[in-house]
């Protein structure tokens, strides 16, 4: 879909999507499976559509690159009708993504990322710069993963691959339909955060299917909750789903996991985060001590000449010490900055001190987060919405 108009942002590279009283009937159905659904998708944002199985959610999302032809009912994409353009053409110019990734297991990585491209008519030349800007852009190593096959690729390597395929010819509207609903729950984390970080720097306006209301949070900048036959019980952002459902049925579905998502919508770098004490390669020992004494606190933390957190250090190591040099236990693992209170909750639970590192620009220390530190934001979070 190349010859679509956008006069959006330079950031920004998607269009809005508008479906107006979509409707789909099968003539073996007394009930329509969908029964006119509107609702406008704001381009460069991804939309979650949510609900129990069954709903309708896919069925509305395969009407907008009609995989599923609507009975009734008018999408637009990018102001165009989307029953006006040619079938093919509209998908070609529409990434999608499935459960376990929906790759061609007789086809290389490389070929399986340059079907559309080739369907395009791109020379080889620029299909395979391409290829490899896409593998690198997921995260895999052009060289290492190319000429590989689907079966020696991990679960979440096909995933991204799949991501890959469905962004190699820049289209402005990506659909993903339960994408990492096959994948175990570490690497579903992690495909999560990676297709936010793809999003912050490509700006598409992506379709989302789950019907996880945590991994909706997580990712959506509006949530749609979908009843029977796609019936839209809200459609809202996710805080404002969290703090006020619409009906007993919403409530129903968000479940007794909303504190628990509502953490995964405060980002580290947004808070005001404990700064702790730290100490320099040259701090003594002593006045790291008194440093702490002054602080009324049990442990600090070492950093290096570029600022970066190496090692926690308590008072009792200092007892005795001359020297911070190998003092202390090396910190495991940080959280960036655009990790959110939700990851680090993950932290919390598995750190003897109950606190994460939390780190900036080039790794550099910004802070701690703490138990107090989540116990302050919901406390507040309660309070903004009573």
């Amino acid at each position: 879909m190349a010859d679509i108009e956008t006069s959006t942002p330079t950031a920004v590279s998607g269009v809005e999507i508008a479906l107006d009283r979509v409707t789909k009937r099968y003539p073996d159905q007394s009930d329509p499976a969908v029964d006119e659904v509107s609702m406008t998708i704001p381009a460069g944002e991804i939309v979650v559509l949510v609900g129990p199985s069954g709903c309708g959610k896919t069925t509305t999302m395969r009407m907008i690159n009609r995989l599923i032809e609507p009975t009734s009912g008018t999408v637009t994409i990018g102001g165009r009708d989307a029953a006006a353009i040619d079938a093919d053409e509209l998908r070609r110019g529409i990434g999608y993504s499935i459960q376990q990734a929906g790759l061609f297991p007789h086809l290389t990585v490389a070929k399986n990322i340059a079907t559309v491209p080739g369907l395009l008519g791109w020379d080889r030349k620029r299909t395979a710069a391409r290829t490899d800007e896409m593998l690198s852009l997921v995260g895999l190593d052009p060289d290492i993963y190319r000429d590989r096959y689907p079966r020696q690729l991990s679960g979440g390597q096909q995933q991204r691959v799949g991501v890959a395929r469905a962004l190699a010819a820049d289209p402005p509207v990506l659909l993903m339909d339960e994408p990492f609903g096959a994948v175990d729950p570490i690497t579903r984390a992690l495909l999560q955060d990676e297709l936010l970080r793809l999003q912050s720097e490509l700006g598409k306006t992506i379709v989302f299917v789950t019907h996880d209301f945590g991994e909706a949070v997580k990712l959506g900048d509006r949530i749609a909750v979908l009843g029977d036959r796609s019936r839209i019980l809200q459609y809202d952002t996710p805080a404002a789903i969290l703090a006020a459902p619409a009906d007993d049925t919403v409530a129903g579905f968000v479940g007794a996991t909303a504190t628990i998502d509502r953490l995964g919508l405060a980002v580290l770098g947004d808070l005001d985060l404990d700064r702790g004490v730290t100490a320099g390669p040259d701090t003594t020992p002593a006045d790291l001590a008194a440093a702490l004494r002054t602080a009324d606190r049990s442990w600090g933390i070492v950093v290096d000449d570029a600022h970066k957190p190496l090692r926690r250090i308590t008072t009792g190591e200092l007892a005795h010490a001359d020297s911070l040099t190998g003092l202390g236990t090396p910190i495991p693992a940080t959280l960036p900055a655009e990790a959110t209170l939700q990851d680090a909750l993950a932290v919390l639970l598995t750190d003897r001190t109950a606190s994460a590192v939390v780190v900036g620009t080039a790794g550099a220390y910004s802070g701690v987060v703490t138990v107090d530190t989540l116990i302050a934001h919901l406390a507040a979070t309660e309070t903004a919405s009573a």
